[in-house]
């Protein structure tokens, strides 16, 4: 655990010794990368998902949310994005989204914080955490185009979407058990 608290107050910083532009472009090669030293940190402040392999930033996505308040997820509807280090637990394609990497939330450490809010008179009684919440592309169905990632128009209910060439691009490089952080 120390270990990715270390990546995520460390990492970012050398993010900007890399040409960003360079970062948001290239293309990955599955292949040649070690899957199972994959890390993910989104960054829900400045809209971005870094993808890193062991130290090293590969890549950099564009990325919108449920709403733009970025305080963590409270309950189920509030179409706020959890925050708190989380795991793929499954990937599949997906008709409406391209593909769908299903996040652990809600987790251990996400019960603990509804369960203290719901002591503290912050949530209902009756609430409910929610799940469901996931990394996935645009639906592209209901007239949301990759044009809502680069404009950082938010829309999902809580899920980090991403352009549908970048889900599938991430698809190709993430397993199920890679670890996930979002911070506000």
């Amino acid at each position: 655990m120390w270990r990715y608290c270390f990546l995520i107050v460390v990492l970012p910083l050398f993010a900007f010794e890399h040409n960003a532009v360079d970062l948001y472009n290239v293309r990955l090669n599955p292949s040649s990368i070690d899957e199972t030293k994959v890390f993910l940190l989104v960054d829900k402040s400045d809209y971005r998902m870094y993808l890193y392999e062991d130290a090293t930033l590969l890549k950099i996505y564009k990325v919108v949310f449920g709403n733009r308040d970025i305080s963590d997820k409270y309950m189920q509807g509030d179409r706020r994005t959890p925050n708190g280090t989380f795991r793929i637990l499954s990937k599949r394609a997906d008709n409406r989204w391209s593909r769908f990497l299903l996040l652990d939330y809600p987790n251990q450490e996400s019960y603990q914080r509804f369960q203290q809010r719901q002591a503290q008179g912050l949530i209902r009684k009756d609430a409910d955490i929610g799940g469901g919440i996931g990394i996935h592309g645009v639906e592209t169905a209901s007239g949301i185009r990759d044009y809502y990632v680069d404009r950082r128009i938010n829309w999902t209910l809580g899920c980090v979407s991403m352009k549908n060439s970048d889900v599938n691009e991430l698809y190709n490089v993430v397993i199920v058990g890679t670890p996930v952080v979002i911070r506000p």
